[in-house]
């Protein structure tokens, strides 16, 4: 289990602190999707960053199966199994995804390297020897991300938007690709997201606003509110339901 106790983190702005998470409390089962969702600015890619070590908590703590790892760096987080996908994964020049692979899982035998891709709906035949170049799609990068993550067996792995940059039909392959890694990995798996399908994924919706939790909910229940909006408003209350504030009346 991953849970942040009373987590706040305040940055340096340039008109002094400003508080960007305020008393955060969450508990993350594993075998579990949870997506985080909400308003842009609202805290969701702080929450993963915290999480992963990217940003050091101001106060609170971040505790892994019983452990305090709240002072931990982002290398001993990663030794202990948080992984962090980036919106728009790096292209490494000169590096081919079987040497991608073998660094991550620290193992070179084929056959796992092959499962891994085939999991994330790649061919290994067409993939293993390529360069991680700029004949990669956003989509086909995105896989490969997820399949080195995989191979580190992670016990939590945290995807910030990973939609981004991608078409729709690459889109729909790794919202698929997302359902069978929880059908065959106990990690837990952090999506920040504000993506239908991506929400119909989830065990746990938990939305951020304001750098606050406003609702920890099941994603029935989140998707029934929105199926609920009153169409002729639906900008209005779509903006209310994510925990912003609707300034305009509807025509």
């Amino acid at each position: 289990m991953l849970e942040l106790q009373n987590v706040a983190l305040t940055v340096d702005g340039d008109k002094g602190k400003v508080d960007i998470l305020k008393d955060i409390n969450l508990s993350m089962d594993k075998k579990q999707i949870i997506v985080v969702t909400g308003p842009n600015g609202g805290g969701k890619s702080s929450i993963a960053k915290v999480i992963m070590g990217i940003y050091p908590v101001t106060t609170g703590r971040i505790v892994l199966d019983g452990e305090d790892i709240s002072g931990k760096s982002i290398t001993e987080r990663a030794r202990l199994g948080i992984g962090y996908a980036f919106q728009h994964p790096p292209r490494f020049k000169g590096m081919r995804v079987r040497d991608m692979l073998e660094l991550a899982s620290g193992s070179k035998r084929l056959m796992d390297h092959c499962d891994l891709l085939y999991d994330v709906g790649l061919c290994s035949k067409d993939y293993l020897d390529r360069e991680i170049n700029d004949t990669f799609s956003g989509g086909e990068l995105k896989r490969i991300e997820i399949a080195s993550i995989l191979a580190r067996n992670l016990r939590v792995a945290v995807f910030d938007e990973p939609e981004a940059g991608i078409d729709l039909w690459s889109f729909q392959r790794l919202a698929d690709t997302f359902e069978q890694l929880n059908q065959k990995y106990d990690t837990t798996i952090v999506i920040i997201s504000h993506q239908t399908k991506i929400l119909k994924l989830a065990h746990q919706v938990i939305v951020v606003a304001a750098g606050k939790i406003s609702e920890v909910t099941t994603q029935e229940n989140f998707l029934r509110k929105i199926d609920q909006i009153d169409t002729d408003c639906r900008c209005k209350t779509n903006c209310t339901m994510l925990g912003g504030k609707a300034d305009v009346d509807c025509d």
